[in-house]
């Protein structure tokens, strides 16, 4: 006897049941992490398949205001200004793609959280649809101050299953994250975007360019940077 067909509506249920459920994580996890301190979807997918990871937690109060502020002002730098997303990053990263130029990337630090905790490597551009709404709610669930705690705990910092600041300081320097210079701080920011291939400890002379770039604008407005510090201030 021929199987019967699966009706649309189970499929449709089907689909929507696990749509629920995916925005559901996050929903439910966010107030969670407010005071659990989370491991990220990469670092799940490097305990899972058996590949090593190295992360210390670090309270944010234990990490380095130079650091912050050298993250904030090359990552983000509308950081404490904007509600999760860089409306204006966001709209000319759209107007590049439409004119055919070299898009830029205009993922904020929340956004960059958002893809970290909850989001697989999906095509990108359906990945950025999905993290604007998340960036949106994580900031308004979380303050900031805890908001960068756990990007500069979840932060990939090197090639071997570096996680987090004080992994990326240990590996590179040999330090902890309280105890960074301008340089030293400068050049852990700068390996961010590409914490495969960049070396803080080894710079190339264009990276040496870059972190004094940032090193130099993390000190000029570092005041940009003063959402993430005690009391509302940078210690710079």
């Amino acid at each position: 006897m021929a199987r019967r067909k699966t009706p649309l509506w189970r499929i449709l249920r089907i689909a929507l049941t696990i749509l629920v459920v995916l925005v559901a994580i996050p929903v439910v996890l966010t107030p969670v992490y407010l005071v659990v301190n989370p491991v990220s979807v990469p670092m799940l997918e490097r305990y899972l398949t058996g590949r090593p990871v190295e992360r210390e937690w670090r309270p944010i109060g234990d990490i380095s205001d130079r650091l912050k502020a050298s993250v904030i002002l090359s990552e983000d730098g509308q950081f404490c200004r904007h509600w999760g997303v860089d409306v204006g990053a966001l709209r000319e990263e759209v107007e590049d793609l439409l004119a055919g130029r070299d898009v830029r990337g205009a993922s904020t630090i929340t956004m960059q959280v958002a893809r970290n905790l909850f989001l697989t490597n999906a095509p990108s551009y359906l990945r950025k649809a999905a993290e604007i709404p998340l960036a949106v709610y994580i900031d308004l669930v979380m303050p900031k101050r805890r908001i960068m705690e756990i990007y500069l705990n979840i932060a990939e910092w090197g090639p071997e299953g570096q996680f987090g600041v004080a992994a990326g300081a240990r590996r590179a320097f040999g330090i902890e994250p309280q105890t960074l210079d301008w340089r030293t701080a400068a050049l852990l920011a700068a390996a961010l975007p590409n914490p495969m291939l960049r070396k803080p400890a080894e710079p190339t002379a264009n990276m040496s360019r870059v972190a004094g770039i940032i090193a130099e604008r993390a000190q000029q407005y570092g005041g940009r940077a003063s959402c993430v510090g005690e009391g509302g201030r940078l210690a710079l």
